[in-house]
């Protein structure tokens, strides 16, 4: 599970993941924007898209040279220029990440992403089913974990969590809001995608590009 897998989780893969998130979340800023017009403040685009923004002029700036300095990186720049409730949710995920990554291999990121997911639903106060970005990174990394598991290469096991990933995102749009904003309009919070769980699909979906080389 090591060897070329195992390769790409480092500070340059790290960040190739982070910059391909970037440029997701720019080109998809506009949808963003009209899902969260829908349930919320209408700013989640362009407040994420100004974070990763931030985050893309900070690595290059400096770039790290170890892994755990790349996420330590994206998550101080994401709490500083992000507002809402997307920057200090966003800002944790990849701070516990952090924390947690001990390693290069494809099992390390897998227990930084874990990491990562429980700092959000502690921070954000939430669970699965409540209509949040845990509902698309909860279901991605039960899949990477059971990919791995089964013995599957890094590519494949984050091709399969991106695909969960995108099922959690659209079992949102029938779901009541239960937490954030969104929870303020009750029964009218049904029939519209998570802004925060379609940009969280979105991370997953980057991860699966840049760390394994497809889509």
């Amino acid at each position: 599970m090591a060897g070329a897998a195992g390769a790409a989780v480092d500070a340059a893969g790290l960040t190739a993941w982070v910059t391909e998130f970037a440029r997701l979340v720019h080109e998809q800023r506009d949808e963003l924007t009209r899902l969260d017009a829908a349930i919320g403040d209408a700013d989640h685009g362009a407040n994420l898209d100004r974070g990763m923004t931030a985050v893309v002029a900070a690595l290059e700036g400096g770039p790290a040279d170890d892994a755990a300095a790349v996420l330590k990186t994206v998550a101080t720049t994401l709490i500083k220029t992000v507002g809402g409730a997307s920057g200090p949710l966003y800002g944790t995920f990849f701070l516990r990440a952090a924390g947690a990554l001990d390693g290069g291999d494809a099992s390390a990121f897998a227990a930084a992403v874990r990491a990562g997911l429980d700092g959000v639903a502690a921070r954000g106060k939430a669970e699965p089913g409540d209509k949040t970005m845990l509902d698309a990174l909860t279901p991605a990394c039960d899949a990477l974990d059971a990919a791995l598991a089964e013995g599957r290469d890094l590519p494949d096991a984050l091709r399969a969590a991106a695909e969960a990933a995108a099922g959690g995102r659209d079992a949102t749009v029938p779901l009541v809001a239960r937490k954030g904003r969104a929870s303020y309009l009750g029964e009218r919070s049904a029939g519209h995608a998570d802004p925060g769980a379609t940009s969280a699909a979105l991370l997953v979906q980057a991860a699966a590009t840049a760390l394994a080389g497809g889509s």
